[in-house]
């Protein structure tokens, strides 16, 4: 029984681990949403998909929009569905 316990805890670990990996990602800053449901992504341009980013505001990243960027992001929530992209936390900007 303590076996299974320590084999489970570490292939937990494992995984909990590999979301926490870095990569780089290059888009174009732009806001989504409506009104007070609006937040701030990287719209990449390998996979053309939005990242919705989660610490914006310790980069001031909202005076970027529109400009074509290079992030290096850590994720923190895959993607749901079409209405609720994954989300990231920016480590650097490069």
């Amino acid at each position: 029984m303590k076996k299974i316990f320590i084999l489970l805890l570490g292939v937990l670990s494992l995984v909990g681990c590999s979301e926490g990996d870095t990569s780089d990602v290059t888009g174009r800053i732009a806001m989504k949403g409506s009104s007070i449901h609006s937040y701030l992504v990287i719209e990449d341009t390998k996979t053309h998909k939005a990242l919705k980013i989660n610490n914006y505001k310790a980069f001031d990243l909202e005076k970027r929009q529109n400009e074509i960027v290079t992030l290096n992001v850590k994720l923190i929530k895959k993607a749901v569905g079409s209405g609720f992209p994954a989300v990231v936390e920016v480590v650097e900007v490069k």
